[in-house]
C-alpha cells in the first residue's frame, strides 16, 4: 500500500510541476514576448526618426 501511495504522490507532484511550467510558458509566449516585440519596434522607430531629424538639419 505504501508503494502505491508514494508512486502516486510523486506522479502527482511531477504532473503539477509540468502543468505549472506549461502555464508559465504559455503566458510568456502569449503576453510577454509580444509586448517586448512592440517595445523593440517603438525603439527602432524612435531611432529612425532621430536620424531623419538630424539628417534634415545638415545642410
Amino acid at each position: 500500500m505504501k508503494h502505491k501511495f508514494a508512486t502516486g504522490f510523486l506522479f502527482g507532484i511531477v504532473a503539477a510541476a509540468g502543468a505549472v511550467a506549461g502555464a508559465v510558458l504559455t503566458f510568456k509566449k502569449s503576453y510577454i514576448e509580444p509586448v517586448e516585440e512592440k517595445v523593440d519596434e517603438i525603439n527602432a522607430n524612435r531611432r529612425k526618426a532621430n536620424r531623419k531629424s538630424h539628417a534634415a538639419h545638415q545642410g
